[in-house]
């Protein structure tokens, strides 16, 4: 009977796309605190955002030519579908704001942006600690940590919404700037997603 070894190399590409990810959001970040949204820094974060979703196609590519993989193929496939769409909805962001051509900009989204990143951090912590099981209540706890700062968020962005509606008098800006906010909220609900699955992903296995 022949031994088929399980393949590891996935946990290379799960860390190679929360690297990507962590890229992006950083560079999201500086773009929202030096108040550039050129259309160079644009093509820049658009360049990330590809190169997440080759890592991601090659995830998949992988899991449908391997005959043992080390995760089930199903949350293999929840992860960096879920890894994937962080990334989208930050390029997504900075695109609206860019083509919406917003009159001024908002100190407010610079709160927004270091919270996304800060979640997105600890999902690159969580991620490069899968590879051992042995890290288990460590990984559990960072997944904590995700969901506490999904509902700091929340808090921020009904606080940001509601003194949107009070000074803003421009309508069109004030729809531009809701769509703007929620979808970096939007982002940060799809950490709490990753969280979640990278949760059941410890649970089962450790």
């Amino acid at each position: 009977m022949r031994f088929f070894p399980k393949e590891e190399k996935f946990f290379d590409y799960f860390e190679e796309l929360a690297n990507k990810i962590v890229e992006g959001s950083r560079f999201f970040l500086a773009m929202t605190e030096n108040h550039d949204y050129s259309e160079s820094k644009i093509a820049k974060l658009k360049e990330l955002e590809h190169e997440a979703d080759v890592i991601t196609h090659r995830t998949y590519e992988k899991m449908h030519t391997t005959f043992l993989t080390p995760l089930d193929r199903e949350d293999i496939h929840a992860l960096v579908n879920k890894m994937d769409s962080i990334m989208d909805m930050i390029e997504a962001t900075a695109v609206r704001i860019y083509l919406y051509k917003v009159k001024k900009p908002d100190d407010e989204i610079i709160k927004q942006a270091k919270i996304l990143d800060e979640a997105v951090a600890k999902i690159k912590t969580v991620i490069h600690a899968m590879r051992d099981m042995k890290n288990a209540k460590m990984i559990l706890e960072a997944c904590v940590e995700i969901n506490t700062l999904e509902n700091a968020g929340d808090v921020v962005l009904r606080t940001i919404i509601a003194d949107l509606f009070v000074k803003e008098k421009d309508a069109i800006e004030l729809m531009k700037w809701k769509e703007i906010f929620e979808r970096i909220e939007e982002a940060l609900d799809v950490c709490e997603d990753v969280s979640n699955i990278v949760e059941g992903i410890v649970l089962k296995h450790a």
